[in-house]
């Protein structure tokens, strides 16, 4: 094994964060206490579609210990609608409904009390007058020209809608041998982390700082969040030291802190806003992805595909925040890693009476890989080929990159046909066919499951706007401080908050390997956002390359200084010195030299030896711009979405039992690629909860809808999450293909496990029913549509 080039990066080292959170020390949202503090209780919409006629808050402010009852009617005066992230001027939100609610769980009021039973007890007392109206729960029927709309003044269901084409898609069809249609769709699920949406605010009048504490992970969330409130930029002080109880996506959370905001404010108390689960499930924003996929592969006879066209319709539900922009990240990958020469791609966002869409993990990739890997299943059952075989056949060489993709994306580097085939090792792939086949031999449906999946890093601002032109951002940096003090100590401050991904152990071991500093001396901070340099938050697996690149950036321009401070006074120039250990000496003179103390020494008490014009200290910034991004994309929509390239390839062996129809996972092994690991121990527990999470997707969790517009799935008894009795152990298999983009050769892995978990079981599930000559081509793969699946087949005999 070749020696690492790194000190710190690479190696096993527990996460700084683990202690608090071991010993009880975490400091989440609904930690804090303020004295005086009010409590927030919410009164929401029976209807998915119903006009308020009236809101008579009368008894519920006559409650004991009742302070306010808040109306969406003041509200709306009071504050800036949401920004919908598409041009769609006429679709407001407020955080209350006003004149008409367009979801069941809407809220329309909040009681503030002094405590949370008090607020909820006086919610019950608020009258609302609701006289209910058509609603349209299914995307495929907002469509229709007669359709109710849910939102009249838009003029139409259809909020975003665009059909790319990259290349010469038709001529590349009319040379195929073979065309292959099929449909697929995506369930809404979730991450469903363990912590509710939390936020408290507090409203200083003698500084008019509005402060922040909130269980947030979202880009702009402070800026955001002024707009809506109508204050200044600077009147908002967000706490990013906060620590945040599970995310991956779904903490945006703006309605609620504009709610309380408003409310602190106004009433010169501080209010706090804890939802209980059912309000998080219904009305919390965070559900996911609700898509629908029509696709057509053209492919030659030996299995090479040519060209594809690709239709997803998603349901966003009643409002547009960002979710219509899970449609865009897919553009950057949206051939998976496949030479695919030309693609059409429609793609188009729809409006219901459902429970409005919200980030989740992957942004919209996880069901584009899905419906590619299991055309790629299709093709090869078509042509009777090895499914192995077949993605060998059409995936990228590693001697190919950077690779561009006609959806105008460059990928930086991988190796897809060796982490394939470490995966299929580590599985025993031939002894795997054997078990499968036994199990078959015994009663048992059995099949095994391949996915070779992309997860696009580092989180960068191009799909705004590709699907927004009046939006001219091309920037989604991030930002570092790095400070050493008179004592030789090592500080980082960071601008953003953490929900599990260990930026505080990133930062410290990015700093420490270019300082040469023990990570575990180095103290990483986050700073509230009146103090922070600009960031764009943990999304879209972009910090270890955008945090640990600024990170890096900052350490580097604190060792030039040291340097430049060692050669004034060693009087040689920089090229003679070595950096080592902190220390600097010259080459081949190991006498002549400067420890680190001395050094810092030099830097903060004497002025006069320092190199003339350099400032004494030794603090540094750095800010980092998205490597190849700062462009916008081209009329016919080519854009380079994200920098880097993680790779993933997933083998799966599951069983079904034939009475029950219920799935066991026997096998699972992951082969992942996400080039140089900062931390490999946090990025193995990354992808172990990616996978259990693609695993509920796959097989049991959907946010269910009746035709009324009822949520059916607002609780853990019908909304279903793995436990430790489905998850089987997981074998992850490292690979590593450098960036060429990125400081030490990073790429994001936060997404990881994920993005190919639900395509590697769905083809399990799929290869055990073609026994039976029965398919399923929806997610979750629940016992009874494995049933239904079984009983068509039966029923057609």
């Amino acid at each position: 094994m070749s020696k690492s080039p790194f000190r710190f990066i690479g190696k096993h080292r527990r996460a700084v964060e683990h202690k608090r959170f071991v010993v009880g020390q975490g400091h989440f949202a609904a930690d804090i206490q303020i004295q005086g503090m009010l409590h927030v209780a919410l009164v929401a919409s029976p209807y998915a579609s119903a006009k308020i006629k009236s809101i008579d808050v009368s008894q519920a402010l006559s409650m004991p210990g009742v302070h306010a009852v808040l109306t969406g009617q003041e509200l709306r005066q009071h504050t800036e609608a949401m920004l919908p992230g598409v041009d769609a001027p006429q679709v407001t939100r407020y955080p209350l409904a006003f004149d008409v609610t367009r979801y069941a769980g809407e809220w329309v009021a909040a009681v503030v009390a002094d405590s949370r039973a008090l607020a909820e007890d006086a919610a019950e007392f608020v009258m609302v007058d609701y006289e209910q109206l058509p609603a349209v729960i299914d995307p495929q029927e907002a469509l229709l020209p007669n359709a109710t709309l849910v939102h009249p003044a838009h003029g139409s269901n259809v909020i975003f809608h665009r059909h790319f084409v990259w290349g010469p898609v038709d001529d590349d069809f009319s040379k195929c041998d073979h065309q292959l249609s099929y449909r697929v769709s995506w369930a809404r699920n979730a991450t469903v982390p363990i912590e509710t949406f939390a936020v408290a605010c507090q409203w200083n009048d003698s500084t008019g700082i509005l402060d922040v504490w909130a269980s947030i992970q979202m880009p702009k969330f402070p800026d955001q969040m002024a707009k809506a409130l109508r204050l200044s930029g600077n009147a908002v002080r967000v706490h990013f030291d906060v620590d945040v109880g599970g995310s991956y996506g779904v903490k945006r959370g703006l309605k609620h802190s504009v709610l309380v905001g408003y409310l602190a404010k106004k009433l010169g108390r501080p209010v706090r806003l804890v939802e209980d689960r059912l309000e998080n499930m219904r009305g919390g924003d965070m559900q996911g992805p609700d898509r629908i996929f029509d696709v057509t592969l053209g492919f030659q006879n030996n299995g090479e595909i040519k060209s594809m066209r690709m239709k997803a319709v998603d349901d966003i539900g009643a409002y547009s925040g960002r979710s219509p922009l899970q449609l865009g990240k897919p553009v950057g990958a949206i051939v998976g890693p496949y030479r695919i020469k030309s693609v059409s791609y429609d793609a188009m966002a729809v409006m219901t009476h459902k429970t409005p869409q919200e980030a989740v993990r992957g942004f919209g990739q996880a069901p584009t890989n899905y419906a590619i890997e299991t055309g790629i299943d299709k093709v090869a059952r078509f042509l009777q080929l090895d499914r192995i075989a077949l993605r060998r056949l059409n995936m990228i060489g590693k001697d190919e990159f950077p690779y561009l993709i006609p959806s105008g994306t460059s990928y930086d580097s991988g190796d897809y046909d060796t982490v394939m085939t470490k995966a299929l090792n580590a599985a025993s792939y031939e002894e795997l066919v054997k078990e499968r086949d036994a199990l078959r031999a015994a009663g048992q449906l059995a099949g095994i499951g391949i996915s070779t999946c992309l997860e696009p890093s580092g989180g960068n601002s191009s799909f705004e706007p590709l699907f927004n032109p009046k939006n001219e951002t091309t920037t989604w940096m991030d930002s570092c401080l790095v400070r050493v003090d008179l004592s030789g100590s090592v500080t980082a401050l960071m601008g953003t908050s953490t929900s599990g991904q260990a930026h505080e152990t990133m930062v410290s071991t990015v700093v420490g390997e270019v300082l040469h500093r023990e990570p575990d001396s180095i103290r990483v901070l986050h700073a509230d956002s009146l103090n922070a340099l600009p960031s764009n938050s943990p999304v879209g697996s972009r910090m270890a390359i955008m945090l640990g690149g600024a990170a890096a950036g900052a350490a580097k321009k604190i060792k030039n200084k040291l340097l430049q401070i060692a050669a004034h006074n060693l009087s040689v120039s920089l090229e003679q010195l070595d950096y080592e250990g902190g220390h600097v000496q010259v080459k081949n003179e190991p006498e002549k030299k400067l420890s680190w103390d001395a050094l810092v020494e030099i830097a903060h008490r004497k002025f006069h030896k320092l190199p003339q014009g350099m400032e004494p200290g030794l603090q540094e910034k750095f800010v980092w711009e998205v490597p190849t991004g700062g462009m916008l994309p081209t009329e016919d929509g080519r854009v380079q979405m994200y920098p880097c390239h993680s790779f993933e390839s997933h083998v799966v062996l599951v069983s079904i039992d034939p009475g029950t129809c219920k799935v066991t996972v026997r096998k699972y092994v992951c082969g992942h690629d996400c080039g140089v690991m900062i931390s490999p121990d946090v990025v193995h527990g990354m992808t172990y909860g990616g996978i259990a999470h693609g695993l509920g997707a796959a097989l049991m969790e959907k946010f269910a809808f009746s035709p009324e517009g009822q949520l059916l799935a607002g609780t853990f008894m019908d909304y279903l999450l793995p436990s430790s009795a489905e998850v089987p152990a997981i074998t992850i298999v490292d690979h590593c293909t450098p960036s060429p983009l990125t400081e030490f050769g990073q790429k994001g892995s936060g997404e990881a496990g994920y993005l190919g978990s639900p395509a590697a079981i769905a083809s399990a599930v799929n290869d055990a029913l073609a026994t039976q000559g029965a398919k399923i081509d929806h997610l979750p793969m629940t016992p009874q549509a494995i049933w239904s699946a079984l009983n068509d087949v039966k029923s057609r005999a």
